[in-house]
């Protein structure tokens, strides 16, 4: 339910449409609920209104109204999400960014591009591609997810290990910040005097601001790449490939590993070339100058082979490399065919501890009586775990949060992180702990503040909300916007 009084809200409808046109406001309770949830369907919570603005004048005219009205708003892209991140925890404005979607302009001298953030990460190397350049970062949602998004979360994908994560591909930012005001961050060179702002905001998770244009790197295509699919009965094996790849001096473009539940299910779905009882696969990529690189692949290959890979293959053509990574980028959707649902972690470990963790997930997993399916960037320890199970069953969302939380700890204490690049959001806020004293807690909390200082951007989110600083859940207590039920939206 609305927390507006019916008169107040239609007098706010009339008056966003006055700014953004009729066609560009939702409030009805049905059409509200398409914007429940992102891809983290644990949490939903409602919005008072969906707003869809074309431009930044209006998206600071919106936010000017929200702090007028002391409503909280928060941006949303595609919904891709996946830590409940563009959630309207508290109610308010949900500013959908998605009718902003264009490619402003390319500079090929300068190997840089100008987009909105409705842009679709995949959509700007369909842009550029004609003229052999691309834009690096490839999170798995990239045909889906929006640029503005992976900004809010700096997200990675599988081409991390070598091209690093969104904010070393951003060069400048148009942001309005929460009070309607409209500031530029950065420029359009890697250098830039003064405080590096642009990366503090990349990564914020739309509690400093909206970030309206965005200035990228796009980088030419490499003349030659190659993709090698090793085959291991054991996982330990693969996970012990990883490190002896990098060991002997090479760093693929990718190193990404699925385990067998992922590999049934993806050769279900699409038939993609993975040995169905494999223990695990890994997808190595690499990528640069033609001369060398039938070397180096050979290389990798020997590393595979001496830790246990029972196939090592490269890919014929470029035909069955897509085929491969089809597999790979389509495991989440892939999960649909074996479970009515799934929680997909993010935590980071050092990849020399790989073997060990990955036991533990299981472990963990099994003790809840749940199933896990691993899908993860290996090259760069980010691990994927993704616990299946059925909402339907009493108790058991319960006892996937709890596994869920003890994964985290697990990556925590050897070293690692609880996010690499899903964003900490609802999901992971009481975790925080885990890896930050209450003194980084205080001095995180008092940036945010310098920017967003009455708290109505993106509210509720990052932060710990229900323990002490100092301590850390890892059981499952339900967040206040579902505490009336997970099924029950309001």
């Amino acid at each position: 339910m609305s927390s507006l009084d019916p008169g107040r809200k239609a007098g706010l409808r009339r008056e966003l449409e006055s700014l953004l046109g009729k066609g560009a406001v939702l409030s009805d309770p049905e059409e509200l609920l398409v914007y429940e949830s992102d891809g983290l369907t644990l949490f939903q919570a409602l919005a008072d209104f969906v707003v869809f603005p074309t431009s930044v004048e209006q998206v600071s005219a919106v936010v000017r109204l929200a702090n007028r009205e002391g409503l909280p708003f928060v941006a949303r892209g595609a919904g891709t999400g996946l830590s409940g991140g563009c959630l309207p925890a508290e109610g308010g404005l949900v500013i959908s960014l998605m009718r902003m979607n264009r490619v402003l302009e390319v500079d090929y001298e300068n190997q840089l591009a100008v987009v909105e953030p409705g842009l679709v990460n995949l959509h700007l190397s369909w842009a550029v591609g004609p003229k052999g350049f691309y834009y690096a970062p490839d999170p798995s949602s990239q045909q889906a997810c929006t640029i503005g998004g992976n900004i809010a979360n700096n997200s990675g994908g599988p081409h991390t290990l070598k091209y690093g994560v969104t904010v070393n591909h951003v060069l400048g930012l148009e942001v309005v910040l929460p009070d309607g005001e409209v500031i530029w961050l950065g420029g359009r060179t890697r250098e830039s005097q003064g405080y590096d702002l642009t990366g503090l905001f990349v990564g914020s998770e739309g509690t400093f601001g909206i970030a309206t244009k965005i200035i990228v790197r796009i980088l030419r295509r490499p003349q030659a790449v190659k993709t090698v699919l090793a085959v291991f009965d054991a996982v330990e094996a693969a996970s012990e490939s990883v490190s002896a790849v990098i060991g002997r001096g090479l760093v693929p473009a990718a190193m990404e590993m699925i385990d067998q539940l992922t590999i049934q299910a993806v050769e279900d779905a699409f038939d993609c070339g993975y040995p169905r009882d494999a223990a695990a696969a890994l997808l190595i990529e690499l990528d640069g100058l033609r001369e060398g690189m039938e070397a180096q692949a050979e290389r990798v290959m020997a590393a595979c082979r001496e830790n246990g890979a029972r196939e090592v293959r490269a890919a014929r053509d470029e035909a069955e490399r897509q085929l491969l990574w089809k597999g790979r980028k389509s495991a989440f959707g892939a999960y649909g065919r074996i479970s009515p649902a799934y929680m997909v972690m993010d935590g980071v470990i050092p990849r020399t501890r790989l073997p060990e963790v990955l036991r533990r997930v299981n472990e963990i997993v099994g003790a809840h009586e749940l199933r896990v399916g691993n899908v993860f960037h290996a090259g760069d320890g980010n691990l994927h775990p993704n616990i299946l199970y059925d909402p339907r069953r009493p108790g058991e969302v319960a006892r996937v949060v709890t596994a869920g939380g003890e994964i985290l700890k697990v990556c925590a204490d050897v070293g690692g992180s609880i996010s690499g690049e899903h964003g900490i959001g609802l999901e992971k806020m009481d975790y925080m702990p885990l890896i930050f004293t209450e003194a980084d807690l205080h001095a995180m909390r008092g940036v945010r503040e310098a920017w967003n200082p009455r708290g109505l951007c993106n509210p509720g989110k990052i932060f710990p909300s229900r323990k002490a600083c100092g301590e850390a859940s890892i059981a499952y207590r339900p967040h206040p916007i579902e505490a009336q039920g997970l099924a029950q939206r309001f």
